[in-house]
Order: C-alpha cells, then structure tokens, then sequence
C-alpha cells in the first residue's frame, strides 16, 4: 500500500518521530501507557499544524489537513508499535 496517498509525502517522516517520541514517553514511566496514543495524536496534530501553516498559510482548510495528516501519522505510529508489539510476543 502506497501510504503516501493518504499522507502528504513530506509529513511520513512524522511516523517514525512520534515512534520514538512514544517509545520515549514509554520508557520515562511518568505516563500511564493508555494515554501514550493521545499525547502521540496530539503531538502529530501539534506538528502537522506547524508544518501546513509554514507552508500554506492559516486557512480553514490548512487546519483541517494539518488535523487530518497528523491523526493519520500519530495512527501509523501506534499501528507500527503494535505490530512490534505483537510480533515479540510469545503464544502460549
């Protein structure tokens, strides 16, 4: 799957930032794990908005795909570390 269609080309990089910024968060112990995904959601939406209004200017629209983009990123991101997750983990 071609996951550039649905995300902007420059903003993919946002996919493997927010992994480790996650993995980060993780690690610190300071917060629960169930609210990783919506610090992570909020941090790709946070950094989407920044990139688009550089980019684009303020525009309703520029919010909207710059929300749109960084729900997208902050979801490939939580997928990605289930996908370690459960391929690391044994069956009994």
């Amino acid at each position: 799957m071609d996951f550039s269609v649905y995300v902007k080309p420059e903003l993919l990089i946002l996919i493997p930032v927010l992994y480790i910024i996650g993995e980060m968060i993780k690690g610190s112990k300071t917060v629960q794990n169930r609210f990783i995904p919506v610090i992570l959601g909020c941090t790709g939406v946070g950094l989407s908005i920044l990139y688009v209004v550089a980019t684009e200017g303020v525009t309703l629209l520029g919010f909207f795909t710059a929300i749109t983009q960084g729900i997208l990123v902050a979801g490939a991101s939580v997928y990605a570390n289930e996908i370690k997750k459960n391929t690391e983990k044994k069956d009994d």
